[in-house]
Parts: C-alpha cells; structure tokens; sequence
C-alpha cells in the first residue's frame, strides 16, 4: 500500500509538531518538578479543538484531520505508544515486592480497591448516565470504566515523582508501588472485559468473541473475564519454560531489544485475537516474561526510544482528543474529582491504619495512591475509542487524572520538606 506525497507530507507535519510541543512541555514541567506527562498532555491540548481549533479551526482540522490517511498514521503511532508504556509499567513492577511488606500491602491493596469499588457501585446506581455513555451504549462497560478509574493508582507518575524526591528506595516507596502492581492487575482485568463487552458490536469487529456470536451481557463478561484471567496465566507458564528461550536470546543488546518488541507487539495481536484490548498483552509480557541473560542495557534502549518518540507522541494526542469548550462540564467534573479523592484516600487510609501504620503515614500513603496518572489516562483513552464513554465524561476522566497526580507530587513533596518521609540515605541500609 502506497501513500501520496500530500498525505506523507502531513503525518511527517503532524508528528513534528506533536512531538516538539510535547517535549516543550514536558520539560516545562520537569522544570518545575511537576510530572512531565502533564506537559505532554498540555502540548497536545493547545494543538487541539480547545485553543487552536478554537481561533483556527480550518487549519486545525487539516494538520490534525479526525479522519484518512494522517489520522491513521498517527493514530498507528499513538497506539504503539501506548504498548509500550503498558510493556515498561509491567517490567518496572517486577522489582517492587518484598516479603516482609506482604501485611501491610495486602491490607491496603483490599481496602484500596474495595472501598473505591463499592463506592463506585453506589454512584453509578444512581447517576444518570445520559450525558456521559458513549456510542456503543452499554452501561454495564460504562460502570466498570467508572469504578475502575475511581480505584487506579499510577504507577509510572508515582514512582517519577518519588524518584525524583530521592524517595525511590525507601520502604515507603516499596509499599505505594507494590500495592500499585496488585491493584492495577486487577483493574486492568476489568478494563479488559469492559472493551471486550463492547468490541463484537463494532462494525469491523474481530477476534474470537465475534466468532463465538456472544448473545448476551453476561455470556460476555463470563468470556471476557475467564479470557483475561487464563491469557496473564498461560504468558506466565510459558515465561517459566526457559531452556528454549535461552537458544533464541543472544548477548547483543540489539537482539534483546527486538527480541523484547516483537513479544510486545505479538502477544498484543494475539489479545485482539482473542477480544482482549492489546495493553493487556503488553502489561503481561512486561510484568510475567524474564528471558534469561539480559540485562539493563536493553532496557535502557527500550525506555529511551518509546520516551523520546512514542510515549510523548501517545500522551500529546490524548490531549489533542480533548475539548475543553464543547466537552467540558464544570460542576461533574469538580464533584468527580472530589469522590475520586474522597474514596481512594478513605480506601489507602484505612487499610494503612488496620495494618499498624501511623496515622501520618497513613495520610502520605493514601494522598500518594490517589494518583491516577497514566493508567488513568489509558483507561479513559481506551474506553473513549471503544466508544463506552462520552466527550464529556472522556474529559472529565483525563482531568482526574492530572488533578490527582499533581496533588500527590505537591503533597509528598512538602511531606519530605516537613521530615515525614525518610530519604534515601536515611533508610537504605535496613532494605535488603
């Protein structure tokens, strides 16, 4: 398939464009110790409907068309982005975990999600969901979105924020980021079956859940549900069977870096395959795969070419998906936020305090679990592309998620100023 000049000329324009305005940004923001995904997004922001469309809306619309050639050679770019931010969120989780934290996290990961949860289930009973479903109407696919995004906790803006605190190898950290990791596989489970419910009534529907004609809701999330649990179990055998794996993996640093994309990018066709969104093969291969004898150079590599190109690409066209003008509702938007706050904090909190954490800390944990960040992000991006939830609602989800992960950097950060989080030095003789 060949493409013209014309269109050539304007996915090169719309990729320079995007990715200089979110790497300004970015580092504005890194300036200013603020998360740099805030910025990306903010790049992509001014970029869309709310300013530049606002004052040029013809020229925005041919640099950034919604529709054709351009819109699907940047919508390929943003979805490879987005792969591989699941891919490393999954590898950085390996590392988290200590045995001797097992209490404390655990107590905090039931409370963190159940409270969240229930109070999700609550307010979906009574909302009226008119102004915020999507095309695909299905309102059992929106509540899993909406508590699902009640309940996450960002993994990679929380661990930025606390590195760059100096905050990264303390015991504090290691509990906030090994709760993270149970939480979010657990959502992104719900994730998963909320996008499989709705993927067989699109019109190029695809994979095997559109083979099986499933009939019903629940016939759907009974698939979905099996479908995501028994795909994270089988990449996790299969990581295990290491003696052929040694035969394919050299030394070269630039063989495990392909060897590691084409895992990547293979497992996440075959959830498509399956009905699965993708990010959940790509979290999987992240967080279940160890191929033996690679070491950090690979990963390095990995980290600096998604960063550098796809990640901020991905985040900058979220918000250039954004409209601020005609998508916006204030006062939901305020409430929301509120609730969010209220549930996750009170979630963090109470589970911190059962299992003997001073009250203080208890306060620091939960203020910095209420962050929702990337995943948060994902989430709405996802369900806003699958057509579950509405501009309106899309916007409201994507400003929790910077609200919230502002919050948690301001607070931690005068937390430390205040000598209620431990430094690294302080604490890193007692870590194993």
């Amino acid at each position: 398939m060949s493409i013209t000049d014309g269109d050539l000329f304007g996915i090169l324009a719309a990729l320079a464009i995007l990715l200089g305005s979110a790497n300004l940004f970015g580092r504005v923001f890194k300036r200013f110790r603020q998360p740099p995904v805030i910025g990306e997004i903010l790049g992509g922001l001014l970029l869309g409907p709310t300013l530049f469309g606002l004052f040029a809306p013809e020229a925005q619309a041919w640099l950034f068309p919604r529709t054709g050639v351009v819109a699907g050679g940047l919508g390929l770019v943003s979805q490879i982005g987005m792969l591989l931010l699941m891919f490393l969120a999954g590898a950085e989780m390996r590392t988290v975990f200590s045995r001797r934290d097992g209490r404390t996290v655990g107590m905090i990961a039931v409370a963190g999600i159940v409270v969240p949860l229930a109070g999700g289930v609550l307010f979906t009973w009574f909302l009226d969901g008119s102004g915020l479903i999507g095309p695909a109407n299905n309102s059992i696919a929106l509540g899993l979105v909406l508590i699902s995004s009640l309940a996450v906790t960002s993994i990679p803006v929380i661990a930025r924020i606390m590195l760059d605190l100096g905050i990264m190898q303390t015991a504090f950290a290691r509990v906030v980021l090994s709760v993270a990791v149970l939480e979010d596989i657990v959502l992104n489970v719900l994730l998963a079956v909320a996008l499989g419910m709705v993927s067989h009534a699109k019109q190029d529907a695809f994979g095997l859940s559109t083979v099986l004609q499933l009939s019903s809701t629940t016939e759907s999330i009974v698939y979905h549900t099996l479908a995501s649990m028994g795909f994270l179990l089988l990449v996790y055998g299969v990581s295990k069977v290491r003696r052929p794996a040694r035969r394919l993996v050299s030394d070269r640093a630039a063989d495990q870096v392909a060897i590691r994309v084409v895992l990547t990018l293979g497992v996440a066709a075959s959830c498509v395959l399956l009905g699965l969104a993708p990010i959940f093969g790509a979290f999987a291969v992240g967080l279940l795969t160890d191929l033996p004898r690679t070491g950090s150079e690979s990963m390095t590599a990995i980290r600096s070419f998604a960063s550098g190109f796809f990640i901020p690409i991905y985040f900058a066209i979220v918000g250039l998906k954004l409209d601020l003008v005609h998508g916006f509702a204030l006062w939901f938007t305020i409430g929301f936020i509120l609730l969010a706050c209220t549930l996750k904090i009170a979630g963090v909190f109470a589970g911190a305090r059962l299992a003997g954490s001073p009250t203080q800390n208890a306060i620091n944990l939960a203020v910095a679990m209420n962050a929702r960040g990337g995943p948060g992000i994902v989430m709405a991006t996802l369900a806003f592309d699958a057509g579950i939830v509405s501009q309106q609602l899309f916007t409201t989800l994507i400003l929790t998620a910077i609200a919230t992960s502002l919050l948690a950097g301001s607070w931690l950060e005068r937390a430390l100023a205040r000598g209620q989080l431990m430094p690294k030095a302080a604490e890193s003789p007692a870590l194993p």
